[in-house]
């Protein structure tokens, strides 16, 4: 597999002077292949790809697919269920010609025969994302199932392929090619003229791509160079908890046409078009200027400006948590398309990005200087420079200079806290505005102060170990905002719900959970504070003794990094750090014989974890510190990583020793 930094090194281009089918048939099932019931390289693996292939034309602006999968559990009969998505624009992108086949073990063929059915799942101005669905007959556990299909362009568009070698099935063999055109391309607005085709590589040892000269061509739009790809054995994504987003991590190879050569000619003009079209949005217009009129006074810094501005936008219905309008819902209401933000304010509503937008148009109204940024989402994605892709721009934060220094703003977030960033938004890559045009930049990373969670049990334990009292949990940051964009999701109900489920997690088991209140739900700029009754047995009995976990918040947990080796780095999101105090009230007759010893252990420049033991006559109080500062690791350094968390996970689940007397042993009947 692939360490961070390998993927790093490996995003450079590789050009060329720019230059085409059909898979037709099936592939006939080999008795070897009928007769598998496993892999090897993957014990209990659900489905295997026997063959890939991804074969891609400019000269008749089209791509083919083919794909063989051996089904090897009951629940790899999922594949069986094809979803194929695709990009239906003004390129006039079409995907048919679907066939398919299953074949059972003993070699009895079922031809697909149905017609699959087209949905929408996403649409916005000037395209639509749609999604053909269908499931191929028959299928048991052996059987091989194929699958074929075109995808077609308009005869004066071109799109390039993208090799995803690695995915959730082992391969077998796979076979990739694409013949580009020698044309010189323009773009949809006709603004950027290509003469190449570039290419960012992740492939496995040994992998490489074959780049011929033709002898022959076909038609206008043929061109002379192949270029082929053929790999064997490939592991599927490795399952580790904490992985980082693996469409970064994956083995494949990225295409794109362009006329640079250079990342930073690449970025610089791009970038120009995108503020160009960004600043169009932004204005201010007189709609914009008239709020922003209304909303600060002279008489405020700077800061006091920007910070009421903030309030504003985050008042708008933000349709990323809504729900986004139909066009004929706004042409009923007599609403024509948003192509400003003068239309959001006016709307009092918009998505993240838009939102974003406006409130840059908002600062610069107000006399701030502020620049709109675009960023790769760091759920999704890594931002690769050389990877000459607008396509990795996700989302829209922003940038107000205050006293000479730049502050990152995430308004298109609701509800994320002024002078913060949402995690998927901090420390990573994008596109951003500058005084002087654009450039390339990085936002901040968070810190651990940025992100804190209070766990506070105050209970009162009775003679038969059942203990009642509250639980209150309080959140800042990161915490706090997924919660809150939870409620937003959903309602009061199933918000209550998803608390109280959250805790029932982590809590002893049995124990009866309410959720009593929440307090600074919409307040993004307080503490969100969520009160519980609790009520349930804590520990488990042995004659005397009450035995029961010294943090109880962490009763439920499992080792977070079990395995004994790791291939990919570890992605913990975001930095944080979580405070646990349990309070627990003792019945008189009930006195603490033992409990954890003080403890304090750091991994150097990482995290830092110490637990304190307060004991009283009636009384013992647990604190307990986890302050995790550094998020991403590489699997260098795991067994170290591994070695600190295995170490306090042991200490939390030590327990404290509660010994009754015998009359109280007796009444709640421990016996002697």
């Amino acid at each position: 597999m692939i360490s961070f930094a390998r993927f790093a090194s490996l995003a450079c281009l590789s050009l060329l002077v720019a230059a085409p089918l059909v898979h037709a048939q099936w592939i006939a099932p080999t008795q070897e292949e009928l007769s598998m019931t496993s892999i090897p390289q993957v014990p209990g693996a659900a489905a295997a790809y026997l063959f890939k292939e991804e074969i891609a034309e400019d000269a008749l602006h089209m791509q083919s697919f083919y794909y063989r999968i051996k089904i090897l559990t009951e629940g790899g009969k999922d594949y069986a269920n094809v979803e194929l998505p695709f990009y239906s624009g003004e390129s006039g992108i079409t995907l048919d010609t679907i066939a398919g086949r299953t074949i059972h073990a003993d070699g009895t063929i079922i031809p697909f025969t149905d017609k699959p059915y087209e949905k929408v799942v996403q649409k916005a101005q000037g395209y639509k994302i749609k999604v053909k669905v269908f499931s191929l007959p028959s299928v048991e556990v052996g059987s091989i199932i194929e699958y074929r299909y075109t995808l077609r362009l308009d005869d004066h568009y071109f799109q390039h392929p993208d090799w995803m070698i690695q995915t959730g099935l082992f391969t077998r063999k796979a076979h990739y090619r694409w013949r580009p055109t020698d044309r010189m391309l323009t773009s949809e607005d006709g603004k950027q003229v290509s003469s190449t085709v570039a290419w960012t590589p992740l492939l496995p040892p040994g992998a490489e791509i074959k780049q011929t000269q033709l002898q022959m061509t076909f038609g206008a739009d043929a061109g002379h160079t192949q270029l082929e790809l053929e790999v064997h054995d490939i592991l599927p994504l490795p399952k580790e908890q904490f992985m980082p987003p693996m469409q970064s991590v994956a083995y494949k190879v990225l295409f794109y046409y362009t006329s640079f050569r250079t990342s930073k000619e690449y970025w610089a003009s791009e970038g120009k078009r995108w503020a160009k079209a960004n600043d169009r949005f932004i204005g201010p217009g007189p709609v914009v200027k008239e709020a922003v009129s209304g909303l600060v006074s002279p008489a405020d810094t700077p800061e006091q400006k920007v910070r009421k501005l903030y309030a504003a936008a985050m008042t708008l219905e933000n349709t990323d948590f809504t729900r986004a309008h139909t066009t004929a819902e706004e042409r009923a209401a007599g609403l024509k398309e948003i192509k400003s933000a003068d239309d959001v304010w006016s709307r009092k509503r918009g998505s993240g990005d838009q939102i974003a937008a406006l409130f840059v148009g908002m600062a610069r109204a107000a006399g701030i200087k502020a620049y709109l940024m675009g960023v790769a989402n760091r759920q999704q994605r890594f931002f690769i420079p050389g990877y000459l892709s607008m396509g990795q721009i996700d989302d829209n934060i922003a940038i107000v200079n205050l006293d000479g220094k730049d502050i990152f703003l995430d308004p298109g977030e609701r509800y994320c806290a002024f002078g913060q960033l949402a995690w998927v938004h901090a420390f990573t890559g994008g596109l951003r505005e500058t005084d002087t045009g654009t450039d390339v930049a990085m936002t901040n990373a968070l810190s651990y102060k940025d992100s804190h969670v209070a766990r506070l049990a105050d209970l009162k334990v009775d003679e038969t170990g059942v203990a009642t009292g509250s639980v209150v949990m309080t959140y800042t940051g990161s915490e706090a905002l997924a919660w809150r964009q939870d409620a937003l999701r959903g309602d009061e109900t199933s918000l209550k719900e998803n608390l109280r489920t959250h805790l029932e997690r982590l809590l002893p088991g049995g124990m009866e959970i309410k959720v009593s209140n929440v307090e600074h739900l919409t307040d993004y700029e307080q503490p969100l504070k969520v009160t519980y009754e609790v009520k349930g047995a804590i520990g488990s009995s042995t004659g005397k003794r009450l035995l029961v976990v010294s943090d109880l918040f962490e009763a439920n947990t499992t080792p977070r990094f079990p395995e004994a080796k790791r291939e990919l780095p570890i992605d913990l999101k975001y930095p944080t750090a979580v405070q646990d105090v349990v309070r627990l009230m003792l019945p008189a007759g009930t006195v603490v014989e033992s409990s954890p010893s003080a403890t304090s252990t750091e991994l150097k420049g990482a995290a830092a974890y110490n637990v304190q033991v307060v004991t009283t006559s009636n009384s013992i109080t647990i604190r307990r510190n986890l302050t995790v500062g550094k998020t991403f690791v590489g699997s260098e350094a795991y067994n170290e990583l591994r070695d600190f968390y295995g170490k306090f996970e042991a200490k939390d689940q030590e327990t404290v020793v509660l010994t009754r007397s015998a009359a109280v042993a007796a009444n709640a009947g421990g016996g002697n």
